[in-house]
């Protein structure tokens, strides 16, 4: 279905059920599925926006809450708290559950750095640029924390031998990746604290399919593809409609249709 008849469908269920549906009304009711709307819209809160049309929230659950009004809450709390919430005091300040958040960003660690870059590039950072500026310093202290200097004189390099990524010791990959082959073995590491357990890995595209943790006691089926840079992905030309998740080192695609988690900024945020 092309982005427009899409569009009209939304818009007809809803009429059909005097509400805006939810993605599993959505796609029950019509033929649109949820991959098509991923590579129309990049997801069904794209589309909803595109219709103007928008979910109420679920209060507790929070599910089909868009994330400017999630990003709004936490941030809420952020200035209430003078600090970044735990998930035991974002369940008691929040009228949302940390779960949307969670399913989006993949760890509840990872949830600070992942609404700073939200409001980053969707002009929110000036409104909040307190609450911004005190999450960068969270952040920042938390990735020195135990990290050995670095020498600040940087040698010319010995072009007669070959090079290796940046010091990785505390990682079972001693150096960054360089190829995708290093991202996979990076992924494997990191796999299970990302909420991840691989059902197979393959020659063909995509590379990988994985059971990914999205609540407490919910898990599904994801496929994912591998790269070095986010942005190989259009080089290769693969097709987002058959792929989920790009599993990369390093996020260089800011217009990505699918979701990306990026090793790199992963990497500093867990134990």
């Amino acid at each position: 279905m092309t982005k427009s008849e899409i569009r009209q469908t939304l818009i007809g269920c809803a009429a059909q059920l005097k509400h805006v549906p939810s993605l599993e009304e959505f796609t029950k009711m019509s033929p649109v599925s949820h991959r098509q709307i991923v590579k129309h819209f990049g997801g069904y809160i794209g589309a909803l926006r595109a219709t103007g049309l928008e979910l109420k929230s679920t209060i507790g659950r929070g599910h089909g809450v868009p994330m400017d009004k999630l990003f709004t809450d936490w941030a809420g709390i952020v200035q209430k708290l003078k600090k970044t919430p735990s998930m035991n005091e974002y369940n008691l300040l929040s009228q949302y559950s940390p779960y949307p958040l969670m399913r989006r960003f993949g760890t509840w660690r990872q949830v600070p750095h992942g609404l700073k870059k939200f409001a980053e590039t969707h002009s929110l950072a000036e409104k909040w640029k307190r609450v911004l500026a005190l999450v960068k310093g969270e952040l920042t202290a938390k990735s020195e924390k135990g990290r050995p200097s670095i020498h600040a004189h940087v040698p010319p390099a010995l072009l007669d031998r070959p090079f290796y990524g940046q010091p990785m010791w505390a990682w079972p990959l001693a150096y960054a990746p360089l190829n995708e082959l290093g991202v996979i073995f990076l992924f494997g590491a990191m796999a299970w604290q990302l909420g991840f357990v691989v059902h197979k890995l393959q020659a063909e595209f995509p590379d990988c399919e994985a059971m990914r943790r999205v609540g407490e006691d919910r898990c599904q089926l994801v496929k994912i593809e591998f790269e070095l840079e986010s942005r190989n992905f259009l080089k290769h030309m693969h097709d987002p409609s058959k792929c989920d998740l790009i599993v990369c080192w390093r996020h260089n695609w800011p217009e990505c249709p699918l979701e990306v988690l990026e090793l790199k900024s992963l990497l500093p945020k867990l134990p």
